[in-house]
């Protein structure tokens, strides 16, 4: 099973007179895109993330994001970041990380002569550009974290798996009994999890005690963006992992909110999206 699937979003064009007909950009799933190994390539020039923001004209907010997604979304820590100390903390390249960036650069050439052999295709034999046709998958959902199948649950209508993240933290997610039946999900077997930011309920000690959400997680404060209606919430669920939770402006002011804080993250069981891979889809349906 492998997330990083290769796919290049493509522009055609009509213009027969000397312009390419496709141009693409190589990008990996999940956002690994040549901007974010741009940012990884700096980071690991720099040892700075500060430093390789500014190098690849990004806002230090922008790539801080970047990376929490992406570490969210590997199976391995890509970044491994220090604060404080004597030399004033830093960023540095994992193992993993140095070898997605080589991976990725040896992409890059591969890419670039298969776009040249489509352009010369489409000079050829015009019509073959009607079957080049753009697919893009989006999400709203922010929170995308890596996770592992620890343990499955049939119930006579749905199923709950728990799902070991990275840091070693445990989420309960619940899903319907047919597709279960159709995708065949394994324990041991990796996935992605979905959680919408404004699933995430933010709750103190003595509030968290009589919640019924399904997943009460302990998560320390390491960001607040807020403008006059909404509030982004960073959250460090420990190494690698991290999600955002939003909540609206009347409520931050309430809590009273402060970075370096210890709270609770809850969210029901069912507002877990499951992302499988896509093989997935091809095996045999076992009848239900």
């Amino acid at each position: 099973m492998n997330f990083l699937g290769l796919h290049a979003m493509s522009d055609l064009s009509k213009d027969f007179r000397g312009t390419p007909l496709v141009a693409g950009e190589l990008s990996l799933v999940s956002g690994l895109d040549a901007r974010m190994l741009a940012l990884l390539k700096a980071i690991g020039q720099t040892g700075s993330l500060n430093k390789a923001a500014k190098q690849v004209g990004l806002s230090y907010k922008g790539a801080w994001q970047m990376i929490e997604r992406a570490n969210n979304a590997s199976p391995r820590v890509l970044i491994a970041t220090a604060t404080g100390g004597s030399q004033g903390g830093g960023s540095q390249l994992t193992p993993a990380a140095k070898r997605l960036l080589a991976v990725f650069q040896d992409l890059q050439q591969q890419h670039q002569s298969f776009i040249q052999q489509l352009n010369q295709q489409l000079l050829a034999d015009p019509e073959l550009s009607f079957l080049l046709k753009p697919l893009a998958i989006k999400t709203s959902a922010g929170n995308q974290l890596f996770a592992q199948i620890e343990q499955l649950r049939i119930g006579a209508v749905s199923v709950e798996l728990d799902l070991r993240l990275k840091s070693g933290v445990m989420v309960v997610a619940e899903m319907d009994k047919s597709l279960f039946a159709k995708l065949q999900p394994k324990q041991g077997e990796g996935l992605l999890i979905l959680v919408p930011a404004f699933e995430i309920g933010l709750y103190r000690l003595a509030d968290a005690s009589s919640l019924s959400a399904r997943n009460i997680l302990p998560v320390e404060v390491i960001r607040i963006d807020q403008d006059e209606v909404v509030a982004e919430i960073g959250l460090s669920l420990g190494t690698g992992d991290s999600l955002f939770a939003s909540i609206n402006a009347t409520s931050i002011s309430t809590m009273d909110l402060k970075v370096g804080e210890r709270l609770y993250a809850a969210f029901k069981s069912n507002a877990v999206i499951l992302a499988f891979p896509a093989e997935a889809e091809d095996r045999p349906v076992s009848p239900a």
